[in-house]
């Protein structure tokens, strides 16, 4: 076994990578099956009846949130943080990104599953915010609402439809959220990963940044969390240049 120049994995021939590799694909193996009981188990929790009257407002003005559903069986619903007041780059960076990774729901709809973002935000600032994206997927402002539809952002909601009757089925937050955005699991595929300063790398690695560093960059493409950068997704918007303030308020 060779060492390459610092902060690159070592060169082998082919063989010695093979077997490498074998031996981290029963892992990976192992973690699949995992992951196939959590799902199993997750299929088995117990739900809980919401009211599905509750009217939201989206495009089209107010509907009820059974609507959603747009007569399919299922709903799957992302609940994008919101800043009152703030301008297009100072929505949530984090919310951004997953919104932007969902761009297309034709596979989950022909699966009998519907999906919908929603926010606290008042329709009046979503629906710019949604044109400037270019967003296609529907929106809905969720203003004023109780849990388990409105409040709680930042988070990846499932509910179940039977007939006129609406429930809660799964909701998670967090790291759980990272379902979404597929974009983090090819990064985990590559040498160095997320590039973030909490993951565990080999000595002579380049050293990581903050935790989702890359979420707000400025127009060159480096990380910044200064007045020049928006959420990454925000640069291939037409029109988009370095913001001069976020213009947020102590929320």
């Amino acid at each position: 076994m060779a060492t390459a120049s610092t902060g690159r994995p070592p060169v082998v021939d082919l063989a010695t990578w093979q077997a490498a590799r074998d031996g981290l694909l029963a892992r990976e193996k192992a973690h699949t099956h995992e992951g196939d009981a959590i799902a199993a188990a997750r299929r088995r929790l117990p739900m809980t009846e919401i009211d599905g009257t509750v009217e939201v407002v989206g495009a089209n003005g107010p509907v009820p949130f059974i609507e959603l559903f747009e007569g399919r069986g299922e709903l799957l619903v992302y609940k994008h943080m919101w800043w009152d007041g703030a301008p297009h780059q100072g929505q949530c960076e984090g919310c951004t990104v997953t919104a932007w990774h969902v761009k297309d729901a034709v596979y989950l709809n022909a699966r009998g599953v519907s999906f919908a973002f929603l926010t606290t935000g008042a329709w009046e600032e979503v629906a710019p915010f949604v044109e400037f994206m270019g967003y296609t997927q529907p929106w809905y402002s969720v203003r004023g609402l109780d849990a388990p539809i409105g409040t709680e952002m930042g988070s990846i909601t499932s509910f179940l439809r039977d007939g006129d009757r609406v429930f809660l089925t799964y909701s998670t937050t967090g790291r759980g959220t990272e379902l979404a955005g597929y974009s983090f699991a090819l990064l985990d595929l590559t040498p160095y990963g997320r590039g973030e300063s909490w993951q565990e790398t080999p000595e002579g690695w380049p050293e990581g940044q903050g935790a989702c560093w890359y979420w707000r960059t400025d127009v060159e493409g480096e990380g910044t969390w200064g007045p020049t950068g928006r959420p990454t997704p925000q640069w291939t918007r037409p029109g988009a240049t370095p913001a001069q303030t976020l213009g947020r308020g102590e929320h």
